[in-house]
């Protein structure tokens, strides 16, 4: 599992770079089965979506370049569907004085996955952000 995660880490890195988000998540998207085996509401495979977000995260710490939370979670949430889990790519955006941040996380069931630091706390996630621009002027 570490060594298919930093392969996939490597190859994603290279991937966003060249072909772009949108192109590189279909890319992606080829290599997973299209009904996930956690629809099943009986079987709660939370265990296992931890267990692999750990591994997952432990290769990209020993990676030989840095990896951004994108590139992250894109990978585990590639990983996580080829074993079958319904995992759920996020993103959320805060306002800092420097500008508008952004951040990438992967949820399972609600359980956010790779988080440690509980980083998405701060971002507010876009389906979130969906009320705010209404209430925006045209």
């Amino acid at each position: 599992m570490v060594l298919q995660a930093a392969v996939w880490l490597s190859a994603t890195w290279c991937g966003l770079r060249v072909s772009g988000f949108r192109r590189w998540q279909n890319f992606l998207a080829g290599f997973t089965p299209d009904a996930p085996q956690s629809a099943a509401p009986d079987r709660d495979l939370l265990p296992h979506a931890l267990q692999t977000a750990r591994l997952h995260a432990a290769a990209a710490r020993h990676l030989f370049f840095h990896t951004n939370c994108l590139e992250r979670a894109l990978v585990l949430a590639f990983l996580l569907r080829r074993r079958g889990i319904a995992a759920e790519l996020r993103f959320g955006a805060r306002k800092e004085a420097a500008g508008l941040e952004a951040h990438a996380w992967v949820e399972y069931r609600g359980v956010p996955l790779d988080e440690d630091l509980g980083e998405h706390r701060h971002f507010l996630p876009f389906e979130g952000l969906k009320p705010l621009l209404e209430t925006l002027p045209d």
